[in-house]
């Protein structure tokens, strides 16, 4: 490590306050160790540049400096304090201490204000820790219902997870102060979570709406009358019309998926008549005898 701030932040020894921090802020938006995850050198680098800053910013230590009353850490030179005896130590001449408190980089849109909160009277930089993503499934139903589940972290505790109702595959849930630990004494990061939703047998999601195909028999749909439908709140009575063709679709008001801003979406039914899995000879004999009397093409329309 160079023994001299002026040459750790590239600026000449008659540089401004403005200067310096320039400096500093260019730097620290390539080195700063949350945008160099597991980068060792980064990170030691960073620390170099905290400590040249530590010095530059606040004017007495820089005059001690410039005087040959004190080192890079801050020590007097008589007691030849190196930074392996600096980096070891906690307080004020912690890597990541300044003086300054950073309480000029607080721009909106200035990369710091997603790093460094402030403190005044010469606080601590900090740093929120990294997020930790991860993935999760659940079933369709738990999904659009909402659910309390756990998941087990690498390496972690196993966290409870509130799958809230309406789900989305794919959406992902923030569980906040569950990441890496903050740099510095920053907050912790998030654990970010993304949801995987399984397929249902015979639901499909729509939107906040839901689609269902139901199977009738061939006397439901042609005599009509109440039948049992599925919904992901349970099952309720559905109203069929007499003459009712396959692919007719029937709507269930109201009990499709959770909306987030309140009330629900809808269930839409299209019907499926299906026959009896083994022949039956009186059907057979009696839809001949209709069908001969009562001829009819359902395919007229479909000529090229």
């Amino acid at each position: 490590m160079s023994q001299d701030p002026y040459e750790l932040l590239g600026v000449k020894r008659d540089a401004t306050q403005k200067d310096i921090q320039s400096a500093f802020r260019k730097l620290a938006k390539k080195l700063h160790p949350d945008l160099n995850p597991g980068d060792k050198k980064a990170e030691d680098k960073f620390k170099e540049i905290s400590t040249a800053y530590e010095i530059l910013s606040d004017e007495e230590k820089r005059g001690r400096f410039d005087r040959g009353e004190i080192d890079m850490s801050g020590a007097e030179r008589a007691q030849r304090s190196y930074y392996r005896d600096y980096a070891s130590t906690s307080g004020p001449g912690d890597p990541y201490h300044n003086s300054a408190g950073f309480a000029d980089f607080g721009d909106a849109d200035d990369i710091f204000a997603n790093f460094f909160s402030r403190r005044t009277g010469g606080g601590r930089a900090r740093s929120h820790g990294q997020d930790r993503r991860f993935s999760m499934e659940v079933d369709f139903l738990e999904a659009v219902n909402g659910t309390r589940t756990e998941v087990k972290l690498p390496n972690g505790p196993a966290l409870e997870v509130q799958i809230p109702p309406g789900t989305r595959d794919g959406q992902t849930l923030r569980l906040r102060g569950k990441g890496e630990p903050g740099i510095g004494g920053g907050p912790a990061g998030d654990a970010l979570i993304e949801i995987r939703v399984r397929p249902h047998r015979f639901f499909t999601r729509d939107g906040d709406d839901i689609r269902l195909e139901l199977p009738i028999s061939l006397s439901e749909a042609v005599l009509g009358g109440k039948v049992r439908a599925p919904t992901p709140s349970g099952p309720v009575n559905l109203a069929l019309p007499p003459h009712s063709n396959t692919g007719k679709v029937l709507r269930l008001k109201g009990k499709g998926v959770p909306k987030r801003g309140g009330g629900h979406g809808d269930v839409y039914v299209s019907l499926k008549i299906v026959l009896p899995d083994r022949p039956d000879e009186r059907l057979t004999s009696m839809v001949k005898d209709w069908a001969s009397a009562h001829p009819y093409d359902p395919r007229k329309n479909m000529e090229a």
